[in-house]
């Protein structure tokens, strides 16, 4: 689960073209060379390059140890899923590694639920009440939301102060989306009802139809069990 990740900072601004290529990296679609080229040809020095490698190790080349196999899966989702959303993947595992942009997500997800809009101030904001209200975090902050609006999550405005949210992605139940359920029990770190799944804040950019419970009780991924209440719950096995 998460809480075995250490809470490395997601402190670079990346392209999905990027983690696109690192992802083609670890399926041997690509090699190490091909992803060099691409980073050289938009990054001005080796410092902000080898920055920008370590956020994308992360991801797909070198996931920490307790998600080595879970990114495995969804590298092979990427291989054998024709219709398999890259977005939902480099989403899936930017959450489950980096729980400051699952935090962020979660914000995000929150403040545009019911306009489809916020501020990037009041982002901050809610940042700043977890994480502190520090340069380094600001920053980190909105090199987050450059990376969710490159992703095709939001669409910022107003030099960036006006954050909107974009169509979602229907990823319906298909094994895609049940992995990125995966990922967002990972980040949440406990177990969460499954009626509420659907409408959970940290993958506010996609849509999830369907039977829900039926996908997830045929993966041996999940526990699924009944609260006190006679909620269905899940997390994972």
């Amino acid at each position: 689960m998460n809480a075995l990740s250490p809470r490395i900072g997601f402190d670079r601004f990346i392209r999905l073209e990027w983690a696109v290529a690192a992802l083609r990296v670890r399926t041997g679609d690509a090699t190490l060379d091909d992803l060099s080229e691409i980073l050289d040809a938009s990054h001005t020095g080796a410092a902000a390059k080898s920055k920008t490698m370590t956020v994308l190790n992360r991801l797909w080349l070198k996931p920490l140890p307790d998600l080595t196999e879970f990114s495995q899966r969804g590298a092979n989702l990427y291989r054998e899923e024709a219709n398999a959303s890259i977005v939902a993947l480099t989403w899936g595992m930017a959450i489950a590694s980096y729980p400051v942009f699952g935090k962020a997500a979660e914000i995000v997800g929150r403040l545009t639920a019911i306009q489809g809009d916020c501020t990037s101030a009041d982002v901050y904001r809610r940042m700043a009440e977890i994480y502190g209200d520090g340069k380094d975090a600001r920053e980190n902050t909105s090199r987050i939301l450059r990376s969710q609006e490159n992703w095709g999550a939001i669409e910022r405005l107003g030099n960036g102060r006006s954050v909107f949210r974009r169509r979602p992605v229907d990823v319906g139940t298909s094994s895609t989306a049940v992995w990125l359920i995966e990922a967002y029990l990972r980040y949440a770190g406990r177990a969460v009802p499954v009626a509420s799944i659907g409408s959970s804040p940290a993958i506010y950019p996609f849509m999830i139809n369907g039977p829900v419970s039926y996908a997830l009780s045929n993966s041996p991924v999940f526990e699924m069990r009944v609260d006190g209440s006679g909620k269905q719950l899940v997390c994972i096995g």
